[in-house]
């Protein structure tokens, strides 16, 4: 794994979390695709969303550009904070792999859906609401209060065109431009 490559996910995943206050200028910070980003439509089960889930899509941004075959672990770790391990391919879905890992804390246990992600200690938190979710955790849609950063996930690399469809039409009713996502790329 390239040391770089890992930086820069952790960074970006950092960075979207806070809205990329602290990483980048305001110059290099993704335009904002939803002004009105909503409240999180359903509590979330967190023993339910546990697990892997597979990168559909993002809204590209400076620190993922060119991962594909991304994926996002969440496991519970003996102190009560969940572990995210974040993976990607740089190049394509055969490129090499890097990985990063952070932890995340519940910023609101009446839903659980809105969560504090850290992957360079306290003094770098940032937001991570689950906006949307399937009844089958099946998929989920991330993003921050910001309206900067959005990521789809799926359980399956390659859902049904049909599921991708409806998923990403639910994008839509949440305010964000679907165009304006990258569809990531899966072996």
């Amino acid at each position: 794994m390239k040391q770089s490559t890992a930086l820069k996910i952790a960074a970006g995943v950092a960075a979207a979390a806070i809205g990329g206050a602290f990483l980048y200028s305001r110059s290099t910070r993704p335009p904002v695709i939803n002004p009105k980003v909503p409240e999180p439509a359903k509590s979330v089960d967190l023993d339910r969303y546990l697990g892997k889930w597979f990168e559909l899509a993002r809204h590209e941004n400076r620190f993922e550009k060119g991962l594909d075959a991304v994926t996002a672990e969440y496991s519970l770790d003996e102190d009560g904070t969940i572990i995210v391990a974040n993976s990607g391919a740089q190049g394509g879905p055969k490129g090499e792999r890097s990985f990063v890992e952070g932890h995340a804390i519940v910023a609101d246990e009446e839903t659980n859906a809105k969560l504090k992600v850290s992957f360079f200690g306290p003094f770098y938190t940032g937001d991570y609401w689950v906006l949307d979710h399937g009844d089958a955790y099946d998929w989920s849609i991330v993003g921050e209060p910001g309206g900067r950063y959005l990521w789809v996930l799926t359980r399956e690399a390659k859902p049904a065109p049909a599921v991708t469809e409806a998923i990403l039409k639910r994008v839509e009713t949440l305010g964000y431009d679907r165009w304006a996502l990258r569809l990531t790329r899966h072996i």
